[in-house]
């Protein structure tokens, strides 16, 4: 029986090591050590939940249009790939610190603003052999160099997250019955937007006055104007008088904006006295102050369409691009591009 002792000891030691060897693996991971850490889930996507993308038009990409932007500061014409375009546009017409959503909508805007021109060949006030300006008579654009000066240090990051916000939206534009929007756009209101009709003579269903409370947040919703008393009536082409009164608001707007003024007989409508005396908003009143007139507005801009520092307000308080657009355009639909832009790279 000697001789197999080590056989029996080697077979007891083999089946102790069998035992002993998971029990030491799972050791360390036992109930008596607390977690520090755990695997997490993260399933949203950068700029909105899982459900808002989810339920968003599926993304495309814009396709290889060309838009010939006439550079006013050189006289010349720059052309330019639609989605740098957009890049460029976007990013001089709205702060990059702006939340995500707001960019989207702007870029959506910016997006159906150059379709609806190419589509229908509008080439109002642009000189031949331009599609567009890169002022506010169309769209403010600055090119890739412009930005780079402009933002410095921060241009990586800026340009980027503009960049995201359009590709985003790639291939979507705005639609009422089928055709692309007037996709006005403007930086502070009063409150509220203006029905188109109110400020320029054409109407449009979707440009209603819509209430926008969140512009009260904006540096830009309220300023003042100082003007010498002769100045004044040379700009407007009145006489005030010393009188306690200084012309009268005879009108209002939808949007709560000076619709006409009269002075002494002379009517003058809130968009002529805005433009004759350079004001940032049809929303005004004055006093007199010695040889001075003093004048206050609300808001920035002619009031029509998306207000800028409004869709920054509504994506702060979790609004999706889509609702932003479907606050202040009422009734559109966000349609598909591509179908449109095919009859201008056809007719190329």
């Amino acid at each position: 029986m000697k001789k197999f002792k080590p056989l029996i000891v080697l077979a007891s030691l083999l089946i102790a090591l069998t035992l002993i060897i998971p029990a030491v693996l799972v050791l360390p991971f036992s109930g008596e050590h607390q977690a520090s850490g755990k695997l997490g889930e993260d399933l949203t996507k950068k700029g909105g939940s899982q459900t808002k993308e989810a339920n968003a038009t599926p993304q495309a990409t814009d396709p290889a249009v060309e838009v010939a932007v006439f550079r006013s500061a050189k006289s010349k014409i720059e052309t330019v790939q639609l989605e740098n375009y957009l890049v460029g546009v976007v990013a001089a017409e709205m702060n990059a610190d702006f939340k995500e959503e707001a960019l989207k909508a702007q870029a959506l805007a910016a997006r159906t603003y150059i379709v609806n021109r190419l589509v229908n060949k509008d080439t109002i006030g642009v000189p031949k052999g331009a599609q567009v300006t890169d002022t506010q008579n169309n769209q403010v654009y600055k090119n890739d160099d412009e930005l780079r000066k402009q933002w410095g240090a921060d241009y990586e990051w800026k340009r980027k997250k503009i960049l995201d916000a359009v590709r985003a939206t790639g291939g979507q534009i705005l639609t009422y019955d089928g055709k692309p929007i007037d996709a006005l756009f403007f930086s502070t209101s009063n409150g509220y937007t203006e029905n188109s009709e109110d400020y320029w003579p054409s109407k449009f269903p979707y440009l209603r006055s819509v209430s926008s409370p969140w512009d009260k947040q904006s540096p830009k919703f309220t300023s003042q104007k100082v003007l010498p008393v002769k100045e004044f009536e040379s700009l407007l082409g009145v006489k005030i008088g010393a009188g306690s009164t200084i012309g009268k608001i005879v009108e209002r707007t939808t949007g709560k904006r000076v619709g006409k003024v009269d002075f002494n007989g002379k009517v003058l409508t809130g968009k002529d006295v805005r433009d004759k005396l350079d004001l940032r908003s049809s929303d005004f009143a004055w006093e007199r102050k010695g040889d001075n007139i003093v004048i206050t507005t609300k808001g920035f801009g002619h009031g029509v369409g998306m207000s800028q520092y409004g869709a920054n307000g509504m994506a702060e308080e979790g609004a999706d691009y889509q609702e932003i657009v479907k606050h202040y355009y009422q009734g559109v639909e966000i349609s598909p591009a591509d179908p449109m832009l095919a009859t201008v790279t056809a007719q190329k």
